[in-house]
């Protein structure tokens, strides 16, 4: 079995989700910060790290985008890619965003936003990753 994924997609995809991130999170600050119980003093705006950790997984989800697109239907392609992040984002992001957020006795609108911004990304990522394409394989000897 030979993993050939698309490397320039998956970098353009972390940046894509990236900028999603940045807009989202812009416009749902407010209610973020209220959900987390904080305010925008509380938050270390010069801490660079928790974007540097930001992108690097980030390139993790688009890698397994990339590899588990073709295993799971054959072929990358647009509409490939989109399943692939919805089926991601409901069997496990949401999944355990909901468990974690249930033990913390976290709001529910902090599931709801935090949920909503890890779909949007999954389906940005399944678009550019399909958008791409995938890796021709040589066949095997």
């Amino acid at each position: 079995m030979h993993f050939a994924v698309n490397w320039l997609a998956i970098v353009v995809a972390a940046v894509a989700s990236m900028g999603f991130g940045a807009i989202w999170y812009n416009v749902l600050g407010k209610q973020w910060l209220s959900a987390i119980g904080k305010t925008r003093d509380q938050m270390n705006g010069a801490d660079w790290t928790p974007f540097a950790w930001g992108f690097a997984v980030q390139l993790v989800t688009a890698y397994f985008i990339a590899l588990i697109t073709p295993a799971l239907f054959g072929t990358t392609d647009l509409w490939n890619g989109i399943l692939a992040g919805v089926h991601m984002w409901a069997g496990f992001v949401l999944t355990f965003l909901i468990l974690n957020h249930r033990y913390q006795g976290l709001p529910w609108r902090l599931t709801a936003i935090d949920g909503g911004y890890a779909l949007a990304v999954l389906v940005i990522q399944g678009i550019v990753i399909g958008l791409f394409g995938g890796v021709a394989v040589p066949a095997a000897a």
